[in-house]
């Protein structure tokens, strides 16, 4: 509750209700935010099936409204923010703008002339990939719109995700670089497909990389997956380790949660903790 006399700025407002995830509508911008983080994912999923000029108009016009409303939300965010400077350099803020910028680029540049590179506007299309991105701000920490989870649950969260982030990318790399040059791959369900060969080394061989660039982002695929999965893998395993070690108990003072199986004080502020234990 706010202190009595004091009111509340409609810019500190927007900030809390962007960042609460306790709250109904703190909950329903998270579940809102995220729901359109899935339909843009799936948008640049189902545009590489053959579909009619009717339906990609149809999309087209989705990706673009779903990309006004990040353009909002990236604007509330920076105004929002105490320190507006900082927030604009915040890595989430970087991933946003990697969001909104290729669909903005591919509504602006066809007003500078019809002689443009397809290359390049394919490599725009391309650099929306990484959208999926805008994921991690939810893995930031344990509160989420549908409540606290445990750090260790947290540490499989991640895990889980850079699985599918690993596959999701490389899957739309591989696409993007070889749909043009390999008639094998038709579609990001067979970009997929040699994505999980790859990662799991079964190597059927059914599907190969044709271009000099399809063979780089298959090394790079395999590279990341080898690093990251293991790396995400070790923290699981050290955090299950480290809160072997603790016991869940909440500072009243400070809200720090678990302490040392031998602690009588608070790490963070030197509040009491009381602890029973079973004696002998």
């Amino acid at each position: 509750m706010k202190p009595a006399g004091t009111t509340i700025s409609f810019r500190q407002t927007l900030q809390f209700y962007l960042i609460d995830c306790n709250t109904a509508l703190g909950k329903f911008i998270d579940i809102v935010i995220i729901g359109l983080n899935l339909a843009i994912c799936a948008l640049l999923i189902i545009e590489t099936y053959p579909i009619g000029a009717a339906h990609a108009a149809l999309l087209w016009k989705i990706e673009v409204g779903v990309v006004a409303f990040f353009v909002v939300e990236f604007a509330a965010r920076i105004y929002a923010s105490p320190d507006r400077l900082r927030q604009l350099r915040d890595i989430y803020s970087i991933i946003d703008i990697v969001a909104i910028v290729p669909t903005l680029s591919l509504l602006v540049l066809p007003f500078f002339g019809s002689g443009l590179d397809l290359g390049f506007m394919r490599m725009l299309r391309g650099f929306r990939i990484f959208r999926i991105f805008r994921f991690l701000r939810f893995t930031a920490d344990p509160d989420f719109f549908f409540g606290r989870i445990t750090q260790q649950l947290l540490t499989v969260v991640r895990l889980v995700f850079t699985i599918v982030m690993i596959f999701f990318i490389s899957a739309g790399l591989f696409y993007q670089v070889e749909n043009p040059a390999n008639p094998q791959v038709q579609n990001f369900g067979d970009a997929l497909y040699f994505t999980v060969v790859a990662l799991t080394t079964v190597g059927f061989g059914d599907i190969t990389p044709q271009s000099h660039a399809g063979r780089w982002v298959t090394i790079l695929m395999i590279l990341s997956g080898i690093i990251l999965i293991p790396w995400q893998a070790s923290r699981i395993v050290k955090e299950w380790i480290h809160m072997a070690q603790k016991v869940d108990v909440v500072c009243p003072r400070c809200g720090l949660r678990y302490h040392d199986k031998d602690a009588s004080h608070c790490k963070s502020c030197g509040q009491v903790i009381y602890q029973v234990y079973d004696g002998d």
